[in-house]
């Protein structure tokens, strides 16, 4: 099917919602998770994450969630969802709001959106891209529609979030027409901090450690600092967001900023210690947002309390 072809299938499709709407994504898709809830509500943005909070409204009926996995991990965000917005538009939907990675807000703006879990949606903090938009169905019922789209070294993900009744719902599937991929899907790579940090986006620094409870960070050598450090300093054109994790013991609040506090103790260690520009590096922190492991177990939360890096910028 050409492309002409599919948007104007997708129009078609629009007017008759009882039927599953076809959506052609750039590359080889798989839907990887769905999720249905009734008489539901969700809060949709209408401006990027400032001064401590979201601009937005609830919108309520329906909630339908739809992840798939897309291609190789070579298609760029904007790649991702370029032709997907099209579509929308193309069939009647109106955008409202859109934006990406640091003008949304960064991961202050992904944790105030409602995401599937990982592994099915996968939000890259340094990488991913929001677009909603609105179609009328009438005076009385209105349709949301929202996308999350990011990626890994190995495959795009991308999330279709729309909220209506149940008299305008009408599931999105993936266009059987799309090529297959370019290469196979491949296990993450461990590696240096560099070279994680460039084919990936992001890295943990597994051998930090902390008091319990607190945010002073130990005096030894720690091996991924010093890595982390050289990285930075031989280029300087590099940015970095330091994220700090907890487990699930205690409060939220308490939580978020000891893993903020942690975070920059990070910082500060390397500015001080291995020299790094302050201006190369932010810190901050989510508590127990996006556990790695089951909080169930004490295997489980040593895995979680933990600080990530996350390439931002490359100018």
């Amino acid at each position: 099917m050409t492309r002409l072809g599919a948007l104007s299938a997708l129009a078609l499709l629009a007017a008759i919602p009882c039927q599953a709407q076809v959506l052609s994504f750039p590359a080889a898709a798989d839907q990887v998770a769905r999720r249905i809830t009734s008489d539901d509500s969700l809060f949709l943005p209408t401006a990027p994450f400032a001064g401590g909070s979201l601009a937005g409204f609830t919108a309520e009926g329906q909630v339908e969630q739809t992840a798939w996995t897309v291609g190789d991990g070579k298609l760029t965000t904007l790649q991702l969802l370029a032709p997907l917005r099209d579509q929308l538009i193309q069939a009647g939907y109106k955008p409202f709001f859109e934006c990406e990675t640091r003008a949304c807000g960064g991961f202050d703006f992904r944790y105030e959106i409602d995401v599937l879990p990982e592994p099915d949606m996968h939000v890259n903090l340094g990488d991913f891209r929001y677009f909603s938009a609105r179609r009328d169905h009438g005076e009385a019922d209105a349709e949301y529609i929202s996308l999350v789209v990011s990626r890994s070294a190995n495959t795009g993900f991308v999330q279709l979030t729309r909220v209506g009744g149940p008299e305008v719902a009408a599931s999105f599937t993936a266009s059987t027409k799309t090529p297959a991929p370019s290469a196979p899907v491949l296990a993450e790579p461990a590696g240096p901090i560099a070279e994680t940090l460039e084919s990936l986006g992001h890295t943990t620094l597994d051998d930090l450690t902390f008091r319990t409870g607190s945010s002073e960070l130990g005096t030894a050598e720690f091996a991924s600092l010093a890595s982390l450090g050289a990285y930075l300093n031989a280029n300087p054109d590099r940015r970095v967001i330091l994220v700090g994790h907890t487990d699930t013991v205690g409060a939220l609040s308490a939580n978020i900023v000891l893993s903020r506090e942690r975070a920059r103790a990070v910082m500060a260690r390397l500015i001080d210690k291995y020299g790094v520009a302050a201006g190369q590096i932010e810190a901050d922190g989510v508590g127990f947002l996006a556990p790695r492991a089951s909080n169930l177990t004490p295997e489980g939360r040593t895995r979680n309390r933990r600080v990530e890096v996350v390439l931002t910028s490359t100018q």
